[in-house]
């Protein structure tokens, strides 16, 4: 063999082993997953529901893993800032999303995003599922859906609304009402739950779309009025409370909410965090929690909650086109 030729097996042999130890080293890091504080971005504000859950079962994972689970509120864009920036982050297990309804949101009704819902993000299990719920100043005359809808036809352009940001669940769902019971309403747009019903409280709006989790605790203590949820149905864990439908015919949309990690996360990785979440859904101190404010477990695996989302962005798009909304 020449020099050259000895020199290039040897080339060779250097990068199979390289490779072998990269392989090895790779999988030995995998079984001690996770080896330092995991990342768990809430692509909204503080405060709301997707903030709620992200540290109820961060602190779930925290004490299962044995290190920090840092929440990392990244909001703006109707969530497009913080998804993007977990979807374009490394994938090794050590970042978490939040995923709701928001991001079937815009990926039914945004013509471009920076990132593509399949291809760079892998959903890990849907955590939770329930009915948004409306609600008023107590200053606002109306004790019950229909009456909202006849003062707000009576002084059209005069009752204001508001969101969690353009193309949140809160923002559509009133659009929705808006386009069905055809009104007028006026859009004051915030960058989360916390702080739309915080103006809400001090009477600067007069009404929100919202997760039962933020709105319940202040409609129990009477600082605002709960009129109706957004279900289709009476909801079993708020019978007290009318659906929307009941008034405006056809009306329809449940929030949800789930994690995802970056497309390319070990797949071993994602099953370990799947399990934590599942043990996290069974504590009963979690199912409490979420019960007393509305909300119920929906726990469902990688794949079929992959294909709920597709599911749900066809829907979302259709009720879209029919309402005539758009966030372009």
């Amino acid at each position: 063999m020449t020099t050259t030729g000895r020199a290039l097996a040897r080339a060779v042999a250097a990068a199979l082993i390289a490779g072998v130890v990269t392989a090895a080293t790779a999988a030995e890091s995998r079984e001690r997953y996770p080896e330092r504080p995991i990342r768990f971005i809430v692509p909204s504000a503080t405060g709301g529901s997707n903030d709620i859950s992200a540290r109820m079962f961060g602190q779930k994972l925290a004490e299962a893993f044995g290190q920090q689970v840092v929440i990392d509120n990244r909001a703006g864009a109707g969530s497009i800032i913080g998804t993007d920036l977990a979807a374009k982050s490394s994938p090794d297990g050590y970042t978490l999303l939040v995923q709701s309804t928001e991001i079937t949101i815009l990926a039914a009704l945004h013509r471009s995003l920076p990132f593509d819902l399949t291809r760079d993000l892998a959903p890990v299990s849907m955590l939770a599922s329930f009915p948004l719920l409306l609600v008023v100043h107590p200053s606002v005359e109306a004790r019950t859906v229909k009456e909202l809808v006849a003062l707000a036809r009576a002084k059209p352009g005069t009752l204001r609304y508001a969101s969690n940001g353009n193309g949140t669940i809160s923002h559509v769902s009133a659009e929705m009402l808006r386009s069905m019971a055809g009104l007028e309403l006026v859009h004051v747009p915030y960058k989360g739950a916390a702080p739309a019903l915080s103006d809400m409280l001090a009477g600067q709006i007069q009404f929100l779309i919202t997760s039962p989790l933020v709105a319940m605790p202040h409609g129990r203590a009477g600082r605002i009025k709960v009129l109706a949820t957004t279900g289709a149905q009476r909801d079993p864990l708020l019978p007290e409370l009318p659906p929307m439908a009941d008034s405006v015919p056809g009306y329809e949309i449940v929030q949800w909410w789930g994690v995802a990690v970056p497309r390319g996360t070990p797949s071993a990785i994602t099953q370990r965090l799947h399990k934590e979440l599942m043990t996290a859904l069974n504590a009963p101190e979690v199912k409490a929690q979420m019960n007393k404010n509305g909300a119920t477990a929906s726990p469902e695996s990688p794949a079929a909650f992959l294909a709920f989302m597709k599911a749900e962005r066809a829907r979302i798009a259709n009720v879209g086109k029919q309402a005539g909304i758009s966030l372009d």
